[in-house]
């Protein structure tokens, strides 16, 4: 029997991708959210579907509509705000979550309040199951699986080509500002430990080209050492200004200092406010189009002295169109087929490396 899938956020940028994608397959989801006008309209734009009007904010008031075995989809951020509820409706009730959220200390929090209810009621939830962090978790995975039990250390790397500052989100741009004064996590050394963000900066081969990429959050330093425990290392870079990534280390130290003077709250806003400068909503298909994405994985020894045990590069759609691609893909398999992983968990412990990686190339993400 299929599920329902119930998708949060419809009505927003990345929501409306989600939904999209869902169409495209044949799905018919039901819209959910708080403006009954908003969401009827929708409903109906979109071919006459089910709508819901939920408070994201009140667990009591989604666990009311959500069955055992739905599949909720959230869009809806900041996750550290709005999230919780929405993930606890869904791990009571035993539903399937996914959302699209970047925020890994939201995944944190996640997996320590959620996974063991999760597990007890069957609900598989996946977080940040978009282009944050999918593609990296897939990539590292492949390249670990053909340097073997050897490797100590990987280093992910995420690109992207064409006109990228222009083809950035409001809510990037926001998540961006935000980052600058938010520590990373990497896994170092068996452990997670907080790193200053961008203050180490590492280069990758892109298509034969040295490109420069700086230190940033991941879910790949919280499901990989899960998946594969003998890693010692796991690093998450952003090399979508490679040019900049040295001076943005730099631009980060500053702000940091910032923040530890009288007023340094007034001041960092100041210093980070021309993150902010873009057009409201994301980029429109046609911009979309001209900015794929690029993603390399480093699989090494952890010396630094000896060249890398495995290096896999992907590639595919671009990072906004690929995170609706990709929920769709995995709701509609929550939906219509059993075996996935119940409680807080990465992609590739849901589904599987093989099955991950033959829904990606479908999706056009593949190894290059």
């Amino acid at each position: 029997m299929t599920s329902r899938i119930i998708l949060l956020g419809a009505t927003g940028y990345t929501g409306a991708l989600v939904l999209d994608a869902l169409l495209r397959r044949g799905a018919r989801p039901t819209v959910a959210g708080r403006n009954p006008v908003t969401l009827a309209a929708l409903a109906e734009r979109s071919g006459g579907l089910d709508h819901l009007v939920v408070d994201a904010a009140t667990p009591d008031d989604l666990t009311r509509h959500l069955r055992r075995g739905d599949v909720l989809i959230t869009t809806v951020g900041p996750f550290e705000r709005f999230g919780f509820p929405v993930a606890q409706a869904a791990a009571d009730a035993g539903a399937h979550y996914i959302d699209s959220t970047g925020e890994v200390g939201f995944v944190r929090a996640l997996h320590a309040r959620h996974n063991a209810r999760a597990r007890e009621t069957g609900a598989v939830m996946l977080p940040a199951f978009g282009y944050d962090y999918v593609p990296g978790i897939l990539a590292a995975a492949l390249a670990v699986q053909k340097a073997g039990p050897s490797t100590r250390a990987v280093d992910i790397g995420y690109f992207a080509t064409g006109p990228i500052w222009r083809g950035i989100s409001q809510g990037t741009r926001t998540t961006m500002r935000d980052g600058m004064t938010l520590p990373s996590a990497r896994w170092q050394q068996h452990r997670l430990v907080n790193e200053r963000t961008a203050s180490h900066v590492h280069r990758f081969t892109v298509r034969g080209r040295r490109k420069s990429a700086f230190l940033v959050s991941g879910t790949e330093v919280l499901f990989l050492p899960e998946e594969f425990p003998f890693l010692d290392d796991v690093t998450v870079y952003n090399g979508w200004f490679p040019g900049l990534s040295r001076p943005l280390s730099l631009y980060s130290s500053l702000v940091n200092a910032t923040t530890r003077l009288p007023a340094g709250r007034e001041l960092t806003d100041a210093l980070t406010r021309p993150l902010l400068i873009g057009p409201p909503g994301g980029p429109n298909a046609d911009l979309r189009e001209r900015i794929p994405s690029h993603i390399v994985a480093m699989a090494s020894s952890g010396l630094q002295s000896q060249a890398p045990l495995a290096e896999v590069h992907l590639e595919g759609p671009n990072p906004y169109t690929l995170t609706g691609e990709l929920i769709a893909w995995a709701a509609d398999r929550l939906a219509t087929r059993s075996g996935a992983t119940p409680g807080v968990v990465g992609p590739t412990t849901a589904f599987g490396l093989d099955a991950l990686r033959q829904g990606c190339a479908a999706l056009g993400l593949v190894t290059v």
